[in-house]
């Protein structure tokens, strides 16, 4: 294999302006606007004969990318998945450099946290991270991680 790295995450919504909204909030701005209709090449390397989607690919300051879609042919009305145990790509985890900080935002918003408070584990020598998952618009499960510098970290463990 010759992967050099990730590209960009899928992200499919059931109203693209909800949701562009929504991700632009967490810092993700538009980058490029998607072609709407496939067909032929570029319908069968997705798996489909032919669709029309509105989106565009979004891009965070961090230099993640998103590719946030609404598909309007075929439409499907379902829900993400009902519990994070159901295989597959169960959540998207941004890294966070003040959680508190960030948490506050979401919360003006009106964004609903899946827990009161974020969890604490400990992480690589000892270090402190803290973690809270929440959802977009249509349930997608996201995780805001906040990781514990490792020169604090390595104070930590030195006591």
């Amino acid at each position: 294999m010759n992967i050099a790295g990730l590209l960009h995450i899928n992200i499919n919504c059931s109203d693209f302006e909800r949701s562009k909204a929504f991700y632009e909030l967490l810092g993700f701005r538009e980058i490029m606007p998607v072609t709407p209709d496939g067909e032929g090449d570029e319908a069968a390397a997705v798996g489909m004969p032919r669709y029309r989607v509105r989106g565009a690919l979004m891009k965070h300051p961090s230099r993640v990318i998103i590719d946030l879609l609404e598909w309007q042919e075929p439409r499907v009305e379902t829900q993400p998945y009902a519990s994070l145990a159901h295989p597959g790509i169960a959540r998207v985890a941004l890294i966070s450099t003040c959680l508190d900080d960030d948490i506050n935002t979401l919360v003006k918003a009106g964004v609903t946290l899946l827990s009161e408070q974020p969890a604490e584990v400990v992480g690589p020598r000892g270090s402190k991270v803290r973690f809270i998952c929440f959802r977009d618009p249509d349930g997608t499960v996201l995780e805001l991680v906040e990781m514990e510098k490792r020169e604090n970290a390595r104070e930590s463990s030195d006591r």
